[in-house]
């Protein structure tokens, strides 16, 4: 077998969680902060560490923050996961100023055999293992899959104060989510790119599925892992994820 061949089952994820959370409106990063008992960032890692589809994990974090998010963060999620994931975790590396360039370093952080990447974003705690495997079967015949859900709102396009200047038709309209999950020299090559345009695009980078099809010219197909894979932004999506990651557990205690 050809190490290309061998290469097809390897997933890093990066895992980010080197934003200042600033709308959370805390003293601390938000990924710190405590959720059921552990770190928000906590929930995701645990998830990944125990993950059959997940070969590595890259960590990107606030600089500085490296050696407490191994000590703090990614030991205590290893023991109790009662060593699962041991060694899984290849790299815990600041991230920059802005997403794209947290994505493109954990991109670059990536030294060993790696087919895939999945990147999420570590404020999303509620990820699960089926979304893991549901998406690792969709992106192996694809290449560019991302997660998401059709939105269950009515979205308004606007323009300066508010006025509305359209209303697309709801059948079409998903609300993006992650992991955003691609072929490793996809996802390379796009952020290669991007980080030598970006200087000459006039646009936000706001998801890599964006990346992907600015850069390359691909398309990115969506793939619905359930609504209950919220991203935690502000106080009142904590509370919510606490009632969710409750209800879980009972459920799974019942």
């Amino acid at each position: 077998m050809t190490e290309n061949e061998n290469r097809i089952d390897n997933v890093t994820a990066i895992l980010l969680g080197a934003g200042s959370g600033r709308r959370m409106g805390m003293p601390v990063p938000k990924q710190y902060l405590p959720l059921c008992g552990k770190p928000l960032i906590a929930h995701s890692l645990s998830v990944f560490l125990r993950s059959s589809v997940i070969s590595d994990i890259v960590m990107v974090v606030p600089a500085g923050d490296e050696d407490f998010v191994k000590e703090e963060i990614v030991l205590p999620e290893v023991r109790g996961c009662g060593g699962e994931g041991t060694g899984k975790v290849r790299a815990v590396i600041p991230g920059g100023d802005e997403r794209w360039n947290s994505v493109a370093a954990g991109i670059g952080a990536v030294s060993w055999p790696c087919g895939y990447i999945f990147i999420h974003d570590g404020a999303r705690p509620l990820i699960t293992e089926e979304s893991l495997q549901l998406l690792h079967g969709e992106v192996l015949e694809d290449g560019a899959v991302i997660a998401g859900m059709p939105s269950k709102d009515t979205v308004k396009l606007t323009r300066s104060g508010g006025w509305i200047d359209s209303t697309p038709d709801r059948r079409s309209v998903w609300t993006a989510q992650t992991p955003q999950c691609f072929d490793f020299e996809l996802i390379r090559d796009a952020y290669a790119r991007l980080e030598k345009r970006h200087g000459v695009l006039d646009i936000p980078v706001t998801d890599d599925a964006m990346v992907v099809e600015t850069m390359m010219g691909r398309k990115v197909r969506m793939v619905p892992c359930g609504y209950a894979n919220i991203k935690v932004t502000t106080p009142e999506d904590m509370a919510i994820a606490e009632a969710l990651i409750r209800m879980n557990a009972r459920q799974e205690n019942d």
